[in-house]
């Protein structure tokens, strides 16, 4: 895994840097336990001012998730959902029978021969990336698969196929230029579907041209 930036972080990178002194005032307490063992922060998805970038912090317990903002400059170390595919470290979890692990392992052939960028999110990702404890054995596996151009209806629905031969549930997000869908949402041939932007979720005909397409 790269620990240098060379592109701009995009949503579900993570992020090293920052610390509790940089949190808002009305930050959880749980927020200064989590920066304080050097866990990373989460690029998110929302607008931020210019030299700031949206990010969520993550605690032990599920519901503790805090949306805030990180300077770019006090970035240290970016790893893509794409590098913690490369690194590997998943083949040699600790609990290779959980069903995230089998999972990946099961669809992680198949991603690689579709010739499109993917990457590990989630649970699992932060885990992979962090060293820290965050998957059990109940955990989804959330990946992400990086579509620059359209793809079909049919490639969505053997692609969900696929996937759902797999041990466990997996979330799959479709990375368009415009924003993000879930794989199945397209797969379901919707005349509109759900699309996660940097202003907000819209709903949009065509997630590949979503500019001056309505509100949800």
């Amino acid at each position: 895994m790269t620990t240098n930036i060379v592109n701009m972080p995009r949503p579900h990178d993570l992020l090293w840097g920052m610390n509790a002194e940089q949190l808002p005032p009305d930050a959880p307490a749980w927020t200064h336990a989590a920066l304080s063992r050097h866990a990373p922060v989460v690029v998110r998805r929302a607008s931020a001012e210019p030299g700031w970038i949206a990010v969520g912090i993550r605690g032990q317990a599920r519901e503790q998730r805090f949306a805030s903002w990180m300077r770019l400059d006090a970035i240290r170390r970016q790893v893509s959902p794409e590098a913690i595919v490369r690194a590997g470290r998943w083949r040699a979890h600790a609990q290779p029978h959980w069903p995230a692990l089998r999972a990946l392992a099961q669809v992680a052939p198949q991603l690689a021969e579709c010739g499109l960028a993917w990457g590990v999110t989630g649970s699992l990702g932060f885990e992979l990336a962090s060293g820290l404890p965050a998957v059990h054995p109940a955990s989804d596996l959330d990946l992400l698969l990086r579509v620059p151009q359209p793809v079909s209806l049919a490639w969505a629905q053997a692609l969900c196929a696929e996937l759902d031969g797999a041990s466990g549930r997996i979330d799959l997000q479709l990375e368009t230029p415009c924003g993000a869908l879930a794989l199945r949402e397209w797969a379901k041939g919707s005349a509109r579907v759900l699309l996660k932007t940097s202003g907000g979720p819209l709903l949009v005909g065509d997630p590949w041209a979503a500019v001056g397409q309505a509100v949800a």
